[in-house]
């Protein structure tokens, strides 16, 4: 009786497409607004510069404060108290 060999962890298998949260959006619209989109779409997230990626964060931020929102749980996007 012969064993089946198994698959190493995490080889062969696919991950479940994560549901994108609003902050995700915003940041993939900037991102495409900074023609970053296809190399985020190609490699990933951890592929970009530290300069790409901190202009990506500088942006989101002054975006942010533009529409007088905060980074809640999850990746939600919560308004800010009115000053």
């Amino acid at each position: 009786m012969q064993k089946k060999a198994k698959a190493p962890a995490g080889k062969g298998r696919q991950k479940k497409p994560k549901e994108l949260t609003p902050l995700d959006r915003l940041k993939l619209e900037i991102a495409q607004e900074l023609g970053l989109a296809e190399k985020i779409a190609r490699a990933g997230w951890a592929e970009l510069t530290a300069a790409e990626s901190g202009r990506v964060g500088g942006i989101l931020n002054r975006r942010l404060k533009e529409l007088k929102l905060a980074i809640g749980p999850k990746g939600t996007l919560i308004p800010t108290a009115k000053s």
